[in-house]
């Protein structure tokens, strides 16, 4: 099992998904996210290619991406193409199954929300492989943006919470320098309309 959890390309035999070492398979996506930092940092551009290119095509980056879309709370919705992960051989055939190579995403399912003020919110749902394959790239992307992102950004990102947004408010507002105006914006119904 331990030759299964190298950092290389993912194994072609069939995996059993319980007998997945899952500490060392976060260990090894961790380190190579680590790497991917540093060479951000770095601003060594090539080799940070070369490390994402080496997590999207590693057997712990695939088995964690299918682990996080399989026990997620929308593990049981279905899509287009009615396909769950449900059963332990499917998680497994689905390691080996995410592969860039001849990779096409398939169409959204529309399904829609009723809102609290009577209207209905659109939500597209994407297929387990597409939500596999977007958990795959996340793990290799996700470093470069954190380093790289604006370290005041506080929505959405990892390790960040309301309470982090709350303390740097408080922080600068309460310098005898700091601004007099807090401006709060809200564009209403932003992304429900296609411009």
């Amino acid at each position: 099992m331990t030759a299964l959890l190298r950092a290389g390309a993912a194994p072609h035999t069939l995996t059993d998904w319980h007998a997945i070492n899952w500490p060392k398979v976060h260990q090894n996506v961790r380190r190579l996210q680590a790497r991917i930092v540093q060479a951000t940092k770095a601003g060594r551009w090539g080799k940070v290619k070369a490390l994402q290119r080496l997590l999207t095509r590693s057997f712990s980056g695939k088995a964690l991406a299918v682990r996080r879309v399989t026990e997620n709370q929308g593990k049981r919705t279905p899509s287009v193409d009615n396909c769950t992960w449900n059963d332990p051989r499917q998680k497994a055939q689905a390691i080996h199954a995410l592969k860039q190579r001849g990779y096409r995403p398939q169409p959204l399912k529309r399904v829609y929300i009723p809102k609290k003020n009577g209207k209905k919110r659109p939500l597209g749902i994407p297929t387990i492989k597409d939500r596999a394959m977007q958990a795959l790239y996340l793990l290799a992307l996700q470093p470069v943006a954190e380093t790289t992102g604006d370290s005041h950004s506080y929505g959405f990102r990892p390790e960040r919470s309301t309470a982090d947004a709350i303390e740097q408010c408080f922080t600068l507002l309460s310098r005898s320098t700091s601004a007099k105006w807090i401006l709060e914006a809200d564009i209403q119904a932003c992304f429900d309309h296609a411009w």
